[in-house]
Formats: C-alpha cells, structure tokens, sequence
C-alpha cells in the first residue's frame, strides 16, 4: 500500500467482543490509526483504549458525534445482530465505507436496508467472517478455484465454540456465570442472538464461496430447544442444490473450543468433488485431499497468507486504495445469499417444514 496515505478508523458499538480483534489489526497496520471508539457504555471501550493508546478526547458515547468529530476513512461496526441494519444506516448518514462484524444481520430485509444505504450512500461494504482469514479455508479455496477436486457437489460444514461466553476479544478465556447469560445479547432472540445467527452464516457463506455462488433450491432446519432459554444452542440444516445435498450444523457447547483443541466432530468444511475431496479443519496446518491419482489421501500443507490477504482490515483498506471491489465472503453479494439461507433456515425451523430458498423479502 501507498505510504503517502494515513487511513483513519473509528470503531463503534462494542456489543460483540471481535471488536478488540479488529482494532488490534487496526493499530498492527502501519499505515493506519484509531481516531476514535464509540459505545453507549463507556467501561467497554476502556480495554481497547488502553491496548492501543486512544486518548480520552478520542472517546465517545453518541456515535454521531464521534463520525463527525474524527471524519474517519473507515467505521468498524460491532452491533448486536438485530441491530446492524441501523448501525450501517447511521454510517451510511455520513458517507463512510463500512466493515461490519458477522453475521451480515438478522434477517435477509434488514442485510437488504444495509446494502441499499452504503449504494445511496456510494461507499463501500464489507462483512467479516473471520474464518475466511484461516490459513486452511483460504488454501481450500485456492485448490477448489485450480480445479483440483473438480466442480463442487457438496459442502459439509460443522462448527462453534464452547459458547460465547467462555473468551473476549484475543480469545481472552472467560468463566461464564448465569448473570453475564442473562446480561448478554447473545441470549436474546430479539436481538439476533442463538447459534444459528452465530455460525450459520459462516457455513453458508463460506459454502457460497466454495460452491463457485451457487444457491441451494430448498433448506430443512432444526434446532434444539434448551428449556429456559429463548435462543438455539445448536442448528442442523440441510440445503439441496442442483448437484446433492449439503449440510451445515451450528454448536455452542463443543467439548473444547477449536482454537485451543479441535473437538469431536471437527470444525471446519469437508467438500465433495466429482474427482476429489477435500477436509478443511480449522486452524489446521494441513488440509486433506483425495484425488482420483491418489485416492488414498494426502496432506497439503496450509499456504502462507500474504499481504493484502491476510486479514480484513489490510484486505479493505487495499480495496478502498485500489478501488477494487470487495470480493469473496466480505463481499454483499455473495454474504446475501448466505443470509438467503440462513433466512430460510430459521422459517424452517419455526413451521416445521422445508422450504423453499426464500429469494425475497416478500416471499411467503
């Protein structure tokens, strides 16, 4: 990137704790700097301020005032899911790109409010799925794109943590206690909280990706229902395509959380090809291929990500510099059609039944 330009960023909402991680990339960018946080609590912007040096004039409760008092280049937005559609809006109010947090929303109308106010607005979107970093799914990629295993018929994705309450930002590990449940947004439905809102996405999306865009006809959901709570904490859905079946399953309560000891099952993707497969796990240093020359099996080694692949923030500010548009995952329009499913997915679970894609916000 251009050493000529000092990219200015302003971080607002701390509902999720990814936010630390993405300041984090912020402040490691060389040529890049925190010019402002904002959150209606101010103690949860004190970590990150003192991590990363943000003075106290830097510092702001009313989200407006920080946008017009710091005019950064870019906004990183952490809102609770229900309430990224008007996070975005209010950014979009002060033209600014935006790089927003998994998942895309709520909902498929609210993903839809998003892309419309950053298109009024002429400023670019991106939504960060954080497993799209992981050294392994980008070289699973790679070798898809290379036609190694052939055209992609299925996707088999499994992932989660112990719960979102066992670790903070820098996977800082946590001792949830029944307060901080019942505190968090995370357990509550009507403000996108649950499993499925969680991880689905990340399936789904990340599937789209690997499925060359691809949508699924129809989706058939469950989820579990813990008594007590309002939310799932763990989702099965299976999505037929033209080419088979594919299945995306979502779990708070692993055995271990997959950054730490990958539990049983795995996380990660295995993918189906008409002359290969591929496991993708994640974290893993290798992925593994079957091939028809080698149908035993082999290890691949992960490649090393380099510069402007290697994380959201470097990845953005290149495609803000470049003016190339966002691609892959981050991208609106590939994310929506992993919101398409996710959509899909949640009615299914509601009535019980499959459904077809839902390809609008108006479908019944």
């Amino acid at each position: 990137m251009s050493t000529a330009r000092r990219w200015r960023v302003a971080g607002l909402n701390f509902d999720h704790f990814h936010m630390g991680d993405l300041l984090r990339l912020v402040a490691q960018h060389p040529h890049a700097e925190i010019v402002g946080l904002c959150d209606a609590e101010p103690d949860r912007m004190q970590p990150a301020a003192r991590s990363f040096g943000v003075p106290p004039d830097r510092l702001f409760t009313d989200p407006d005032a920080c946008l017009e008092r710091t005019r950064p280049d870019l906004v990183i937005l952490c809102p609770a899911a229900a309430e990224h559609a008007e996070w975005t809006e209010r950014a979009a109010a002060h033209r600014v790109p935006v790089l927003i947090e998994k998942p895309f929303a709520a909902s498929l109308a609210e993903a839809d409010r998003m892309i419309a106010a950053m298109a009024a607005a002429g400023q670019p979107l991106a939504i960060n799925w954080p497993l799209r970093w992981v050294p392994a799914h980008a070289t699973a990629h790679r070798v898809v794109e290379e036609g190694r295993i052939g055209e992609v018929r299925e996707v088999h994705y499994y992932d989660g943590n112990r719960g979102p309450l066992y670790h903070g930002a820098d996977k800082v590990e946590l001792e949830p206690t029944v307060e901080a449940k019942a505190r968090s947004w995370f357990y509550r439905q009507a403000r996108g909280g649950g499993s499925l809102l969680d991880y689905l996405g990340y399936g789904t999306t990340l599937g789209t990706w690997f499925l060359g865009g691809a949508k699924p006809l129809e989706v058939v959901c469950l989820t579990d229902q813990t008594p007590g709570l309002e939310v799932d904490e763990h989702s099965i859905t299976l999505a037929r395509y033209a080419t088979g079946l594919s299945r995306f399953e979502t779990r708070w309560g692993t055995f271990t959380d997959p950054w730490t000891h990958q539990p049983q099952p795995r996380c990660g993707f295995v993918l189906v090809g008409s002359e290969g497969t591929l496991t993708s796990w994640d974290y893993a240093q290798a992925i593994r291929l079957q091939t028809r020359a080698q149908p035993a099996g082999f290890d691949l080694p992960v490649d090393r990500l380099a510069a402007p692949f290697r994380n959201p923030v470097e990845y953005f500010l290149h495609c803000l510099e470049t003016g190339r548009p966002v691609e892959g995952p981050l991208s609106p329009a590939v994310s929506r059609i992993g919101q398409q499913i996710v959509d899909t997915a949640r009615r299914s679970a509601a009535e019980k039944r499959i459904v077809p894609l839902i390809d609008s916000v108006t479908a019944p």
